[in-house]
């Protein structure tokens, strides 16, 4: 990989952490707002996004702070 490519992979990773983070703290807004839902098939509902919304938001940002982590190790040492 040469120095553009891992710059752009860099760059994929920090969008890819800023969006999880965003996915992951709209979950919780959701998850917040069941105990405004006055049904319980809307509190079901709200519940079901929310944990998919938290799940995949930290999911997103576990995974572009580790990868992100490798990429610095990697460019530390061939430095």
């Amino acid at each position: 990989m040469d120095k553009k490519d891992k710059k752009t992979r860099l760059k994929n990773l920090q969008i890819n952490n800023a969006l999880g983070v965003f996915m992951f703290l709209f979950g919780w807004v959701v998850f917040f707002s069941t105990w405004l839902s006055e049904t319980t098939l809307q509190k079901i509902t709200n519940l079901t996004a929310a944990f998919l919304l938290i799940g995949i938001g930290a999911g997103m940002v576990l995974y572009a702070r580790k990868t992100i982590k490798k990429y610095n190790l990697k460019n530390n040492k061939t430095s």
